[in-house]
């Protein structure tokens, strides 16, 4: 298991079009990925649990991937988050 905390920089952060994002790039993955905002965890294979996370722009999260292919997907997640999900 690894993880990865980092900083949300999008303006709205966390919305239906970033979520639905990672839900695409998760599937690529065996690992199971977990995205923990707070107190509050979600799973990146649900859409509405990662919106109920309420992750706001500047919000640390915390990424955390286990499986075969961990590095790959945490890899991947971290850089679709860095990017903004392609809205900057």
């Amino acid at each position: 298991m690894i993880s990865q905390t980092l900083k949300v920089h999008n303006k709205i952060g966390i919305h239906s079009r970033p979520a639905a994002l990672l839900v695409d790039a998760s599937k690529r993955y065996a690992s199971v990925i977990t995205i923990t905002h707070g107190e509050r965890s979600a799973t990146t294979d649900s859409l509405t649990r990662i919106l109920a996370l309420r992750v706001k722009m500047n919000s640390e999260i915390t990424i955390q991937a286990e499986g075969n292919d961990e590095n790959e997907a945490i890899e991947t997640i971290v850089n679709l988050i860095n990017s903004g999900f392609g809205e900057d």
